[in-house]
């Protein structure tokens, strides 16, 4: 008989995944670092604005990488990087450069279609492992992550105490379409610093409406995060495949788990200093123990 796959339901305290997106000038990256700061002691940030976070230096402790090129691959070594040297959340401002900017999705399937002749979706067959890797590293960093995204603006005429009153409003995220779905919070933020929470599996942030997001909502979403049981990150994977008593037999078991868990592909740093998969290094210290047949 097959065994029930099924089991009872039970909340894992978890970490953050938050998306926000706006207008220019509406708050993007002040929140997520105000979010950001007060989910964690230990704060990096990946700043595609050309340095510009470092302009809020003064009212926020982070750590600061501005890259030059915007290669999905590129950010999964970088999460990998963060999540070794232990930051307890990570803010990507912007998510879009790695979807328009150099380097990013569309040029990169551009290039491929381009090399293979001009076949449309030749290069989307090839960035789309790649595009997973990047989503697998961000979902299971091992702290809170919070990803800014640009939105495509257009103006509205609104009346205004009976004036004409030209407004700028955003309209969808630049990055892949439907990729909010892979957050448990997206804000949507307008110019006068108003969130709108579009999605929220934290009920106490259902629907809301928050102006100027700052202390008492990260305190929200702090106590949410850590409401349920225990369970090991990526990291923690990481350290107990690598103990030496772990057998061949134990390695399989552990890969099992993390694969029900999803993480097989969270970005990690092995034992060697270089970056890979919590999977492959599963995988790899698997194949150095495994035992070896004794010919008769």
């Amino acid at each position: 008989m097959t065994e029930n796959p099924f089991k009872p339901a039970a909340k894992e305290a978890v970490k953050a995944r938050i998306a926000l997106h706006g207008p220019a000038g509406s708050g993007k990256t002040f929140t997520a670092l105000t979010l950001a700061t007060n989910l964690a002691d230990k704060v990096a940030a990946i700043d595609t604005e050309r340095g510009r976070m470092k302009e809020h230096q003064r009212r926020f402790k982070f750590d600061h990488f501005a890259p030059e090129r915007f290669d999905p691959r590129d950010l999964t070594k970088l999460l990998a990087q963060a999540g070794a040297a232990g930051y307890g959340a990570i803010v990507i401002d912007s998510f879009s450069h790695y979807w328009m900017g150099t380097g990013g999705a569309l040029e990169f399937v551009d290039a491929h279609d381009t090399a293979k002749g001009g076949k449309f979706s030749a290069g989307w067959k090839e960035y789309r492992p790649i595009e997973n890797a990047m989503l697998d590293a961000v979902l299971s960093y091992p702290g809170h992550v919070i990803v800014t995204m640009r939105v495509k603006t257009a103006y509205v005429v609104e009346t205004v105490n009976g004036k004409a009153k030209p407004t700028k409003v955003g309209l969808k995220p630049e990055q892949r379409e439907g990729v909010e779905y892979e957050f448990s919070i997206v804000g949507e933020l307008d110019r006068d610093h108003v969130m709108t929470v579009t999605k929220s599996t934290c009920e106490d942030l259902q629907d809301a409406q928050i102006t100027k997001p700052g202390v008492e909502t990260a305190a929200v979403i702090a106590e949410w995060c850590s409401d349920g049981t225990p369970s090991p990150d990526a990291l923690e994977y990481r350290d107990q495949a690598l103990r030496q008593e772990m057998t061949y037999n134990d390695l399989r078991a552990l890969h099992q788990e993390v694969k029900e868990r999803r993480m097989l592909g969270a970005a990690i740093i092995d034992e060697h200093g270089d970056d890979t998969t919590l999977g492959a290094m599963i995988v790899r210290l698997g194949h150095e123990r495994r035992p070896v047949a004794v010919a008769s």
